[in-house]
């Protein structure tokens, strides 16, 4: 499994398990006017950000909101005065089946599956945040499930249709560096904590329902501030921490430049997150089979965040240059130069003299909202960050999140069973717990 490519493991290691279109009663009517009906799980943060950016398509319309905090309502209504409101997200999905085509789902990560996959059971387009779902088994029957259900589907990447991250991509596969020897990227940020979680209670705000936010999750108190509405990428039972929020924005670009499949290995050096919350801090060093752009037979990429720092030979490659390390970004070493790709900005090769006049390859403009929706409606290819691609991916960055509970230990990873032959304890980590009558059923 390890050696072959994505679009091998694909067709050999989980398509044979489709036996054809998924079709539920009632799914996908025709629209009135010939619209995309849209409906959002989330009503603020990322959810508004989507909903916003996927309404500058004139052929878009949002037709229902679900949120658990009803103060939330407030910005969608100003914005979208008949939109239909839904504090529970079955009760939209029951509701609105015949009235709407597609939704995105724009929670907390541990909230991604259970709204995406019974939205895809019937029928819908999805357009899902990243990270696709917090565990492994989870993410593989989001793919699974997609592919089965015949929907369009979109990961929220959407650096991944900039021009930057599309630029560095062009430049690796076109040999500008020559072959890739190893990868290092990197994000500052710290999504993480080191204490337990406290042993205190506040009240539940009356426009909160509580038990709704907690979801597949074991009910325990609601803490003022800890965990909703921003804080709950720190905590394991709902977030994936730095690693699961900024890795499948950064791993994008070399997963795609690189045509990588499965990770072989992983091993995590940073510290061990504790019972309740992510550590921060941390280090994961990835080894994948090589490609026709790496050199060698495995490729070794190495992730850091926090206060930890990519090698100081491999920064002064950069530095020595004239040039700046960003606080989030990639950088690929090749046989013949350096690329630098900071995170959301245009990528830079080095040494600076070997490309002096160097021509810059061409792209046409993208945008990832625009893309998800045309898709939708017309058919046919899929969009460029579909659950075919953003599933492997993100499988690969949930592998790290769950290596760094065995800090220091090895672990081999094998994808088409989704297992790590080598630790029965890790094996454990694949798949959650789910609270009683929250489960999700496999695709």
């Amino acid at each position: 499994m390890s050696l072959i490519s994505r679009r091998r493991f694909l067709q050999s290691g989980v398509s044979g398990l489709f036996a054809g279109p998924f079709v539920t009663s009632g799914m996908r009517a025709a629209s009135p006017n010939g619209k995309l009906r849209h409906a959002s799980f989330g009503g603020s943060g990322m959810a508004m950000s989507d909903m916003s950016a996927l309404s500058n398509h004139e052929m878009w319309e949002l037709a229902a909101v679900c949120d658990v905090d009803t103060r939330n309502f407030a910005g969608v209504k100003k914005k979208w005065p008949n939109v239909r409101v839904y504090q529970d997200w079955r009760e939209l999905l029951e509701t609105e089946g015949d009235k709407i085509d597609s939704v995105n789902v724009s929670t907390p990560d541990h909230m991604h599956a259970a709204i995406g996959m019974a939205a895809m059971r019937k029928g819908k387009h999805l357009y899902g945040q990243k990270p696709l779902a917090q565990t492994l088994w989870e993410c593989r029957q989001m793919m699974l499930m997609a592919n089965k259900a015949g929907v369009m589907s979109q990961m929220g990447i959407q650096v991944s249709s900039a021009f930057t991250e599309r630029m560095a991509v062009a430049l690796v596969q076109q040999g500008a560096i020559g072959k890739v020897k190893e990868v290092h990227t990197f994000s500052h940020k710290k999504w993480g904590d080191m204490e337990l979680r406290p042993k205190t209670s506040d009240e539940v705000p009356a426009e909160l329902n509580w038990d709704l936010w907690l979801g597949v999750e074991e009910p325990r108190s609601y803490i003022k501030g800890y965990d909703h509405p921003s804080n709950w990428r720190k905590r394991r039972a709902f977030g994936t921490g730095t690693l699961g929020d900024m890795g499948c924005h950064m791993f994008s670009g070399w997963f795609r430049a690189l045509d990588l499949a499965a990770p072989i290995a992983v091993e995590s050096a940073g510290a061990k997150p504790n019972v309740d919350n992510w550590a921060i801090d941390g280090q994961v060093e990835y080894t994948f089979a090589g490609t026709k752009f790496t050199e060698g037979g495995e490729v070794k990429v190495t992730w850091y965040d926090g206060d930890k720092r990519v090698p100081q030979a491999v920064m002064d490659l950069v530095l020595k240059e004239g040039g700046k390390f960003s606080d989030q970004g990639s950088i690929y070493l090749g046989t013949e130069g350096v690329l630098l790709s900071p995170h959301g900005s245009t990528p830079m090769l080095y040494p600076k003299a070997k490309y002096a006049g160097f021509k810059y390859p061409k792209l046409e403009p993208r945008d990832h909202w625009m893309e998800f929706v045309d898709c939708c409606l017309k058919g046919g290819a899929k969009p460029s960050a579909n659950f075919d691609y953003a599933g492997p991916l993100t499988e690969a960055v949930l592998l790290g999140c769950l290596a760094s509970d065995f800090p220091g230990e090895k672990l081999t990873w094998d994808a088409a069973n989704l297992s790590i032959p080598n630790s029965d304890a890790a094996q454990g980590l694949v798949k959650r717990t789910y609270r009683a009558g929250w489960e999700v059923e496999p695709a």
